[in-house]
């Protein structure tokens, strides 16, 4: 039973890494953060990482629930998700901030008002929180993981994910040192690099939605009674 319970652990923590991705989610931090405050950079973490953490148990423990109450396939959510994403890299991909974002000049210097503050703030819910950390894919993987019998596997599925949540925490805090290194030329470069990979993961995530959706609808017309002869 305990090696059961370790061979998931390692399998859900792996698994969770391989989605989730905070390595190539830290560019586009960089990217979407360029030139905000540090305590503002903290908090856009921060708060990344419990919406993203947030999102994950709630559909650990009632995604099945939340599907059939909405309405809500799999398939559409990636569509939904691949077409937010999409935009988000396609803006940065043009060398502009996407539009979630707002002007860090004020006029006549100073801290930016309140308000703006709070716009900046913002992309950690979308699109970092969701869906570039947790995406379509996490949200099916902790959907599956939960399907096994008994509430510990929850659980240590759920901690699972909060060790990659940590882990993308830690490195988004990095980001200056990153932004040091690479230089300001250099980290526009990487920026618009970011933005072709994040505009095509925006694709990608539609397509196999729409794959999914026409799979699902074929296979339904499958099962429709065939009309006698």
């Amino acid at each position: 039973m305990n090696n059961d319970l370790i061979t998931f652990g390692l399998t859900a923590l792996a698994g969770y890494f391989a989605i989730a991705n905070p390595i190539s989610a830290t560019p586009i931090f960089i990217g979407l953060t360029r030139g905000d405050p540090l305590h503002v950079r903290r908090a856009i973490a921060r708060n990344a990482v419990l919406t993203a953490l947030f999102v994950v148990v709630l559909f650990s423990i009632g995604g099945k629930v939340i599907f059939e109450m909405f309405g809500i396939t799999m398939s559409a959510l990636r569509i939904a998700g691949g077409i937010l994403v999409a935009i988000v890299g396609y803006e940065m991909l043009q060398g502009r901030s996407s539009s979630v974002q707002v002007p860090q000049q004020v006029e006549g210097g100073g801290e930016p008002p309140e308000e703006l503050i709070r716009a900046q703030l913002s992309i950690a819910v979308s699109p970092l929180g969701m869906p570039l950390i947790a995406g379509p894919g996490t949200i099916a993987t902790a959907v599956g993981f939960s399907a096994n019998p008994g509430f510990l596997y929850t659980a240590i599925s759920i901690a699972a994910f909060m060790v990659i949540a940590a882990v993308t925490y830690l490195m988004f805090m990095q980001a200056p040192r990153i932004v040091r290194f690479l230089g300001q030329t250099n980290l526009t470069v990487v920026t618009r690099l970011m933005g072709l990979i994040v505009a095509t993961i925006g694709v990608e995530m539609v397509l196999t939605g729409l794959g999914d959706a026409a799979r699902d609808f074929m296979q339904s017309v499958q099962m429709l009674p065939m009309p006698r002869p």
